[in-house]
């Protein structure tokens, strides 16, 4: 059989990774830290404390909230 080909934000996973040197347990973690702000807010954060690009932070908050019924 062949393997489910990952589709949506966790696409991108593997360049985070890739890019940014951590693993995705590790984003999860940092977001698990300012749970409490916005969607925007979270992206904005990753953005800044750890110079993200737009498209690899609101894919791991989108998947982030999904995960924690946010």
């Amino acid at each position: 059989m062949a393997e489910k080909k990952v589709t949506g934000p966790a696409s991108y996973f593997p360049s985070i990774e890739k890019k940014y040197g951590k693993p995705i347990e590790y984003w999860m973690k940092e977001l698990k830290k300012v749970a409490k702000l916005a969607h925007m807010e979270q992206v904005a954060h990753l953005k800044e404390k750890f110079e993200m690009g737009h498209g690899h932070a609101n894919a791991l908050v989108h998947v982030f909230r999904a995960k924690n019924g946010l």
